[in-house]
């Protein structure tokens, strides 16, 4: 996997480069098409340019591209067996300069997939710790790492989609929409958390213009209303929910708090209420990320990241993917390794390093393979 951050962008005259390839994509003699492909990759390495295939501003007909990606689909032709393969692989490049194919749902490029390196499809997530770029901080106890929402966002949504977190926190998934260019609306139920999350939040640069804000209120039961008169589009392109492991951490000593459910069948009774009041809000063939882990309690493994995926499931919605995320570094357990590989050993458990990020799509009226387990 290609790693984006260390990749040099080099600005193609677009023109000229696809008249070079065009020209080459004539040639019938393997020794000379590889010549020529070869001189590509000495004109972009050369300091001279012979070729003139480089711009040193993005002005005019110029297109960015990542300089290793290319060099290595340089490579890929010169190294084809047969004129045929060097040919299609040739198209391939010339297509990805001259197209743009992106999907319904988000912006990434398919003529140029490899250029997203960074963009994991696995479902094992791991980070050696939380990115504290930016505004971002880790401060506030249990908010969820900026990783997994800028994962999400940049799958699921394009540049001006609407995004709804139903747990708002101190901001991570609106402070990650200004960095996308993804207007997002956030839902607190702490006045003091509604307050210092959205000083936090206007400290990030709003490059794209676009808009966020955090509403003070209780997603089980607040007005559509009041949500969508700050959206245009009245509906959303995706919700995102990071709620509290049920009673690990108290949030706040208000009763509708999901963090003071008096019991395990409350939370999750809780829970549903608040995706049963969203998904109105989200458009069909959308998505709903959900972000949890499980508990231990009195001796016992509560699976509450499943329990909380049925009521998901329970209310219309299609499993699409399980994802486990591990983070190494994590604050709660930060210099105290030792004692709980301890209480580990003592106690008969594993110590927790993961939580589960659930991907759901809405699709009403689909008939689902779960179903006949649901209902019974």
């Amino acid at each position: 996997m290609y790693n984006n951050t260390k990749m040099v962008n080099v600005i193609l005259n677009k023109s000229r480069f696809l008249e070079v390839i065009s020209e080459i994509e004539k040639l019938e003699d393997f020794k000379v098409f590889g010549e020529k492909v070869n001189g590509i990759m000495g004109s972009l390495s050369s300091k001279n340019d012979f070729l003139y295939l480089l711009n040193i501003t993005t002005n005019g007909d110029t297109i960015n591209y990542k300089k290793e990606i290319l060099l290595s689909y340089l490579k890929q032709i010169i190294e084809s067996l047969t004129l045929e393969r060097a040919k299609y692989y040739l198209q391939r490049l010339k297509k990805g300069i001259d197209e743009v194919k992106t999907s319904k749902i988000n912006d990434i490029n398919l003529n140029r997939w490899k250029e997203y390196g960074d963009i994991t499809t696995d479902s094992l997530w791991y980070w050696e710790k939380r990115d504290t770029s930016g505004v971002h901080i880790a401060s506030y106890w249990g908010n969820f790492i900026p990783q997994i929402p800028n994962q999400t966002i940049r799958r699921y949504t394009k540049k001006g989609d609407w995004i709804l977190d139903t747990f708002s926190g101190s901001g991570t998934t609106l402070i990650e929409c200004r960095r996308l260019g993804r207007n997002g609306i956030g839902i607190e139920l702490n006045p003091r958390v509604v307050r210092e999350s959205k000083e936090l939040i206007s400290k990030e640069e709003n490059l794209f213009n676009i808009f966020t804000d955090v509403i003070e209120g209780d997603s089980k039961f607040i007005s559509h209303d009041k949500i969508t008169n700050k959206n245009p589009n009245e509906k959303f392109q995706m919700i995102i929910m990071h709620p509290p492991y049920h009673d690990i951490i108290k949030f706040s000593e208000d009763k509708e708090d999901l963090s003071n459910a008096k019991n395990l069948k409350k939370f999750l009774d809780m829970f549903g209420k608040i995706v049963e009041n969203v998904t109105p809000l989200l458009e069909n063939n959308r998505y709903l990320v959900l972000v949890i882990g499980d508990k231990y309690s009195k001796g016992e493994w509560i699976p509450l990241g499943h329990l909380t995926m049925l009521e998901v499931l329970k209310r219309g919605y299609t499993l699409k993917s399980t994802i486990v995320k591990n983070i190494e570094k994590t604050f709660g357990k930060r210099n105290q390794e030792d004692l709980w590989r301890y209480r580990a050993l003592v106690g008969g458990f594993y110590i927790f390093k993961h939580e589960y990020v659930f991907i759901f799509k809405k699709t009403e009226n689909k008939e689902r393979l779960i179903d006949d387990v649901l209902n019974n």
